[in-house]
C-alpha cells in the first residue's frame, strides 16, 4: 500500500479535461475600497490595508456566483472544474484572497501574484477555457492569444439567487460567440446591407468568435452527470429576423445547444437579461454591456471590428 501511495504521489498533476477558470481577485471578490488605496498612494499601503484586513473575508464580487456554481460540478475524487486565481496582487495580498476563498468555502487552491505585472502569459501554461479580470490590457492580451477573456465591470449588480441548482450564461452572438464577418458589414453598410449580407448566406455558417470553445467545454460539462447543477445558456443578439436563421443555423452546424435565444432587433438588452437573471453575461459593446450592468453581472469582450 506504501509503495502504490509512493507511485501516485510521483504522478505528474494535470489539469487536462477539466474547464479552468482563470480569475483576477478583483473579479471574484469586492476589493473596490482596497483598490481606491492603491489608486490614492501606491501598493505598499494596499498591501499594508489587506495584511490589516486579513481575518475579515472579502465580500463575494461580480463574478462570485459564476465560479461557486461552477465548482459544485466537481464530486470527490472527479474534478470538472478548476479555479486558479490570476492576480495583479503582491503575494502578502493573496494570502486574503485564499482565506476569503476558504472562508466561504471554494475549493481554490491554485494562484498566481505578480505585483502589478501582468499575468495573462500564465494562461497558457494553464490552458485555460476563460480568464475574468478587470484589467482591460490583460484581457485584450489574452484575447489575442486566443483565450476566451472578458473584462468584468466591478459596478455590475450580483447574480440574482433565484437559480440555486443553475448556472445560467448569457452570451451575445456578433463577435463573441461568432466571428465579426456579419458586423464588419453593419458597421460600414448598415443595417439593410446586413440583413441582405445574412439573408443571402443563412445556409453558411459563420467563423467561431473568441468564446466558442468556452461554449463548447460548457456543453461537454453539461454532459457531464452531477447532483446538484446544470447548465442554461442564451444567446442574446441585437439581430433579428430573417438574420437569426444564420446564427441558428450556425450553432447546430458546430452541434451547440443553447436553451434561450433573444433576437432583439436593438432593443436594450439589460432589462430582457434582468428577466433571464444570469450569473454571468458577456458581449462585445460597452454600451449593451453598460445597459445590463445595473441589472446582471457583466464583463466586456473587447474582440471585434468594434473594439479596433
Amino acid at each position: 500500500m506504501c509503495f502504490a501511495l509512493a507511485i501516485m504521489a510521483r504522478m505528474p498533476v494535470s489539469l487536462a479535461g477539466q474547464l479552468v477558470v482563470a480569475i483576477s481577485s478583483r473579479a471574484l471578490f469586492d476589493f473596490e475600497e482596497e483598490n481606491q488605496v492603491f489608486e490614492a498612494s501606491d501598493d505598499r499601503a494596499y498591501m499594508q490595508l489587506q495584511l490589516e484586513r486579513l481575518e475579515r473575508a472579502a465580500k463575494p464580487g461580480v463574478a462570485f456566483s459564476l465560479v461557486n456554481k461552477l465548482l459544485a460540478f466537481n464530486v470527490p475524487a472527479l474534478p470538472r472544474v478548476e479555479v486558479v486565481i490570476l492576480s495583479r496582487n503582491d503575494p502578502v495580498s493573496g494570502m486574503r484572497v485564499f482565506r476569503s476563498a476558504r472562508h466561504y468555502g471554494l475549493p481554490i487552491q491554485r494562484g498566481v501574484f505578480t505585483r502589478g505585472e501582468s499575468p495573462w502569459r500564465y494562461l497558457r501554461p494553464l490552458a485555460a477555457n476563460l480568464f475574468l479580470s478587470t484589467n482591460e490590457a490583460d484581457v485584450r492580451s489574452a484575447l489575442a492569444a486566443g483565450v476566451p477573456a472578458a473584462r468584468v465591470y466591478p459596478q455590475s449588480a450580483r447574480a440574482s439567487d433565484a437559480h440555486p441548482d443553475e448556472v445560467r450564461i448569457a452570451f451575445d452572438g456578433d463577435a463573441v460567440l461568432f466571428s465579426d464577418e456579419a458586423e464588419r458589414v453593419f458597421q460600414s453598410q448598415g443595417l439593410d446591407a446586413f440583413q441582405d449580407h445574412e439573408r443571402q448566406r443563412a445556409a453558411t455558417p459563420l467563423a467561431p468568435g473568441p468564446f466558442k470553445p468556452l461554449l463548447e467545454a460548457l456543453q461537454q460539462l453539461q454532459h457531464e452527470p452531477a447532483r446538484d447543477m446544470r447548465i442554461r445558456t442564451a444567446l442574446v443578439t441585437a439581430r433579428s429576423a430573417p438574420a437569426h436563421e444564420r446564427a441558428i443555423r450556425t450553432l447546430m452546424d458546430w452541434n451547440i445547444e443553447v436553451d434561450e435565444a433573444m433576437f432583439l432587433g436593438g432593443l436594450p438588452k439589460g432589462e430582457f437579461l434582468r428577466e433571464f437573471e444570469p450569473d454571468f453575461f458577456f458581449d462585445d459593446q460597452t454600451g449593451h454591456i453598460e445597459n445590463a450592468a445595473p441589472h446582471v453581472p457583466a464583463g466586456h469582450v473587447a474582440a471585434g471590428v468594434v473594439n479596433g
